[in-house]
């Protein structure tokens, strides 16, 4: 295999043949092409907010914000703008150097999308890269994105296309990829990963990524999320997945979509510190910083710190007091400006 050959034309065969791959000779493979491409021990950290929190229209089986489902999270308004930017301010102080924003939408009205379009130019003045989960975009609203500045949108695939309906059926596969397509012709940056441990056969974990890297551009951003199992959610009972399945899985990301940021995302609460550390070595060279992601857990700051330490991480592009102490901690130096890389989540 040519690791430095871009392709977009991968066949399905070759998938699942990354992945019969012993173990030892597939980290190898995607940390060779994770090296010829990135900077091994820098990681991107974005910071992600939930700006509009519960009463979605979709069944999402792995979220507890769809209203079809009795979950313990209380339904929010959308926040004010003074909200998102002390929160984005927060954020920016903890060190990451994008801020990611997710309303629980169907598809956002042009009044809401107005107002998100504000949280961006608040989020854009305070120097950092921006980020947004809002559901499925309209061309037209893509391209009102793209003029307000926004950086990347996140729209998840979530799963294979063969494997979809069995986790959502309120909105179908190809609407899905009809916004990345919209998005991707706006001119901004794609954001678009999807979730392990749904129940899905290793076939629709290898179909996921197989759409992903033969999308028409790579995703600048493919967040890979661990199931979170939620109470009151179809999937809260769901068999948990082997931890090595979702190494594997990061590790041919890496190998698919070479020049991508991959994202170590949703889950990392419940993983230990030799899980994420294979984790980074098979190419996961980004994450989410703060103690929530939306609705979930996700942890502490503190630990992060201390895990970079271990592994003489630096966090990528960050500023400011606190990302100084940050970085201080981790032996580095602070970047002076932003760069582009790039988000979400758990869509």
């Amino acid at each position: 295999m040519q690791s430095e050959t871009m392709r977009n034309d991968w066949k399905k065969h070759e998938v699942l043949d990354l992945y019969q791959l012993p173990f030892n000779d597939l980290l190898y493979l995607a940390h060779r092409i994770f090296r010829e491409n990135h900077d091994p021990n820098k990681v991107q950290v974005s910071t992600l907010l939930s700006v509009k929190t519960g009463s979605c229209s979709e069944d999402c089986a792995y979220c507890p914000q769809s209203g079809h489902y009795d979950t313990e999270i209380e339904k929010e308004r959308l926040l004010s703008l003074d909200e998102v930017k002390q929160n984005a301010e927060t954020a920016r102080e903890a060190g990451a150097s994008r801020f990611c924003m997710g309303a629980a939408w169907r598809n956002p009205s042009d009044k809401n999308l107005d107002q998100v379009i504000k949280m961006i130019e608040i989020v854009k003045d305070l120097g950092m890269e921006t980020c947004v989960t809002i559901g499925m975009l309209t061309e037209p609203q893509a391209q009102k994105l793209k003029i307000a500045g926004l950086d990347y949108y996140n729209h998840n695939l979530d799963t294979s296309p063969e494997f979809y309906g069995s986790v959502i059926t309120t909105r179908t596969y190809q609407d899905r990829l009809d916004t990345l397509e919209h998005v991707r012709n706006s001119g901004i940056n794609v954001c678009s990963g999807g979730i392990l441990g749904m129940g899905e056969s290793r076939e629709d974990r290898a179909g996921l990524l197989l759409q992903l890297a033969n999308l028409p551009q790579h995703p600048e951003s493919v967040p890979i999320n661990m199931l979170i199992k939620i109470k009151g959610t179809p999937l809260e009972n769901v068999d948990d997945l082997d931890p090595f399945e979702f190494i594997r899985t990061i590790a041919i990301a890496r190998i698919l979509m070479p020049k991508t940021y991959v994202r170590l995302s949703a889950g990392r609460e419940e993983m230990n510190e030799q899980t994420q550390a294979l984790c980074f070595f098979a190419g996961a060279n980004s994450i989410f910083y703060g103690e929530t992601l939306l609705t979930a857990k996700n942890p502490a700051t503190e630990k992060d710190r201390a895990l970079f330490n271990k592994l003489g991480i630096e966090a990528d592009k960050v500023n400011s007091t606190l990302s100084t102490e940050l970085n201080r901690d981790i032996g580095s130096t602070v970047a002076p400006e932003h760069g582009h890389e790039q988000t979400v989540v758990i869509n």
